[in-house]
């Protein structure tokens, strides 16, 4: 860029050098993310292919493509991830909105969060995995139970996270909405839950993990449709191929809502240093 594009655009030197070390470095890490993935499934398929690991028990690249053709020539690759998927978003929407619906509560109401704490951290730290007969017990075995499942696991945990975001807001900020003669809602609406957006997109990435685990756990229990079900089924019959194939397939899946909400986080990024 010579000097009067520069000047004309208003981009010093030390800005350029900036932004062009800035697309580099995030050039090199995508080139070393694809590479070692690329190194990985390299040696992966050599071993499987010299015997140094047994193919029957951990599959090889080569035969997951085989494995991942067959179920879609038979269509059962789009019906077993279209539920597993339908699901994990119905779920991570419900946390998402729940765990900010209770969070709110806990910080306006400071009797409630007072009262209500302790239980919070007691459900949090249950095994959820040990939860899941008995909702199939209330619940039945079907969609509903496997939707629950993956709130229980992510719910609590996401309110509490959300409450300590809320209370570590500036106190400087809400005394000044306050001696300015704001309410306890405006000091919500216009600072608290502003300055706690990071705090929330950071929130859900956690969630969309953890909603997946836990409608994995449901479909492993309740379910006759999805990749838990793909699972729990190929270690019965000893498809081990089809079992690693739907652990893959769940990892792209994790894969792709995280780099969703990272993408949403990026563009907030953007916005406010604009």
């Amino acid at each position: 860029m010579n000097i009067k594009k520069q000047i004309k655009t208003g981009i010093s030197q030390n800005q350029i050098d900036f932004l062009r070390k800035h697309r580099y470095h995030h050039h090199m890490v995508t080139f070393s993310r694809f590479l070692i993935l690329c190194l990985f499934l390299t040696a992966w398929e050599f071993a499987s292919r010299s015997h140094l690991i047994d193919p029957f028990f951990f599959s090889s690249p080569s035969l997951i493509l085989s494995c991942i053709a067959a179920m879609v020539k038979n269509g059962s690759f789009f019906s077993n991830t279209g539920i597993t998927l339908f699901e994990t978003l119905i779920s991570f929407l419900l946390v998402t909105l729940l765990g900010l619906i209770s969070a709110t509560l806990l910080w306006y109401f400071k009797t409630l969060s007072e009262v209500a704490e302790p239980y919070l951290v007691i459900l949090n730290s249950l095994p959820k995995s040990a939860l899941a007969p008995l909702l199939i017990v209330w619940l039945g075995s079907g969609m509903t139970t496997i939707i629950v499942a993956g709130i229980s696991v992510a719910l609590f945990g996401s309110i509490i996270s959300l409450y300590t975001a809320f209370r570590n807001t500036d106190p400087e900020k809400l005394k000044l909405i306050e001696t300015l003669g704001g309410t306890r809602f405006t000091a919500l609406l216009k600072v608290v839950l502003p300055s706690s957006v990071p705090a929330i997109l950071s929130n859900m990435k956690v969630n969309v993990g953890l909603s997946l685990v836990g409608v994995i756990i449901g479909e492993f229990l309740a379910a006759r449709q999805g990749l838990g079900y793909l699972i729990i089924y190929g270690t019965q019959v000893f498809q081990l191929n089809m079992v690693i194939t739907s652990i893959l397939i769940l990892c792209v899946i994790a894969m792709g809502l995280y780099q969703f909400i990272q993408f949403l986080e990026h563009l907030y990024k953007k916005k406010e240093a604009g």
